[in-house]
């Protein structure tokens, strides 16, 4: 992702950029009609951003911790554009591409402000708005209450051009939406949920051995119903599959579903390839902006074209989700996953082979439910002769869940006697 500067502020406000803006959607690819951020004026606390093209609307909201503002530009590209301070509460302006087609300010502010009196010019090229004072804890009050958008005028809109031809396609019938999958293992609604996730799927083979044609989506799925019987088993706990068949999800319903069905904890199911076929070991990885080291980048940007099919992004984020995940109150859910990454490979050492670095952080958007602790578990390599020979037999799926359901069972058992006092923090 491409970061621009508009001013020259203290080391202080880089950090901040990347520990907060945790953006999603990685896809830069600039429409010749976008237009650029030109400047951002502030004059007092009265705000004009103003951009070289117009462009299509804009949404805010508000993020605490540091306290900002961050504005979402519908068809516009982030430009190193100037910045003009006033004498208002706004203490530095940053840029960043959000995806291909739209920029995000972010307006850092020295004093608790909401937003006020927005509205787009009438050509689209320019989007002002006031800043109001408020207290602490309004502010704190408003964070997370979602966006406020700034439709651009109807009367710009771009009128379709004449055409000489016509394509007529069929139009399938509508969606009715995901369903759920059934939950099995304890009858006791208390118990904790876990939401097995069998990565790829349908016309996504994942990664495949080229030497015996292994197909990661047939492992993964073997091995997540592994699991699920091994804790169905155990009865200490409920459980979900994401697919119990071959069929193809995106990366949101993924995740969705187990926010959804209010899971405690969320287990993606994968195994990895490499170009080096003696790569062998089981990883875990769990959500960092920052992966760990390039390998964690690697998988991410493999794992996150899962939605692509022929250039078309089948995932469609929306805008709204978007804001919940650079929302700093998911390092709650991001602490707990990284407990649970050491924990499960503690208790799955006896049954998995790990890497010597089993713990790697990466951006997958499979983990980026932000209110549910999330791992992926890259089971070992497919393209490795000995990985792949462990992965596909019964006796190396019935290992792994016994290792991943020994972690689990620690897991709760140590959150159930913490809620009862029966050990310390």
């Amino acid at each position: 992702m491409k970061f621009g500067w508009t001013a020259n502020v203290q080391a202080l406000h880089k950090r901040r950029m990347f520990q907060g803006l945790a953006l999603a959607g990685m896809i830069i690819a600039a429409p010749g009609s976008a237009g650029g951020i030109s400047g951002v004026d502030v004059r007092d606390n009265h705000v004009v951003v103003r951009f070289d093209d117009r462009v299509n609307g804009a949404s805010a909201f508000l993020l605490d911790s540091p306290r900002r503002i961050a504005l979402d530009i519908d068809g516009a590209q982030m430009r190193r554009a100037q910045f003009t301070p006033g004498q208002g509460n706004i203490s530095a302006v940053r840029q960043g591409q959000l995806s291909g087609g739209t920029a995000r300010v972010v307006l850092d502010l020295a004093s608790p402000a909401t937003l006020g009196d927005a509205q787009m010019a009438a050509d689209g090229k320019s989007l002002s708005f006031s800043l109001r004072d408020v207290t602490d804890q309004r502010f704190r009050s408003e964070v997370g209450r979602g966006r406020t958008r700034f439709d651009a005028p109807a009367d710009m809109a771009a009128r379709p051009q004449k055409r000489i031809h016509s394509i007529t396609v069929p139009i399938p019938a509508a969606a009715r939406g995901l369903s759920l999958p059934p939950v099995e293992g304890a009858h006791d609604g208390s118990r904790p949920l876990i939401v097995i996730d069998a990565g790829h799927g349908g016309h996504d083979p994942g990664a495949i051995n080229k030497e015996n044609g292994k197909r990661e989506k047939d492992v993964t799925l073997a091995i997540a119903q592994a699991i699920r019987d091994q804790l169905v088993k155990g009865g200490r706990v409920r459980v979900a599959l994401t697919r119990d068949d071959d069929k193809f999800l995106v990366l949101q319903e993924r995740y969705g579903i187990a926010r959804k069905m209010g899971a405690d904890l969320f287990i993606s199911i994968h195994a990895d390839a490499a170009e080096n076929t003696e790569a062998h070991g089981a990883t875990v990885y769990t959500l960092s902006e920052t992966a760990s080291d390039r390998e964690a980048a690697r998988l991410a940007a493999r794992e996150n074209k899962a939605d692509i099919i022929n250039g078309v992004n089948l995932g469609g984020q929306s805008g709204d989700v978007s804001s919940i995940l650079i929302d700093l109150t998911q390092r709650e859910s991001m602490n707990i996953s990284a407990n649970f990454a050491r924990l499960l490979q503690r208790e799955a050492a006896p049954y998995v082979p790990f890497r010597s670095a089993y713990h790697r952080f990466a951006s997958l958007m499979v983990l980026k439910a932000p209110d549910t602790p999330s791992i992926l578990f890259e089971t070992g390599y497919i393209s490795n002769a000995d990985d792949s020979a462990f992965l596909s037999s019964r006796e190396g799926q019935g290992k792994i869940a016994r290792g991943v359901a020994r972690a689990i069972e620690v897991h709760f058992a140590r959150k159930l006697a913490m809620r009862d006092g029966t050990v310390g923090g």
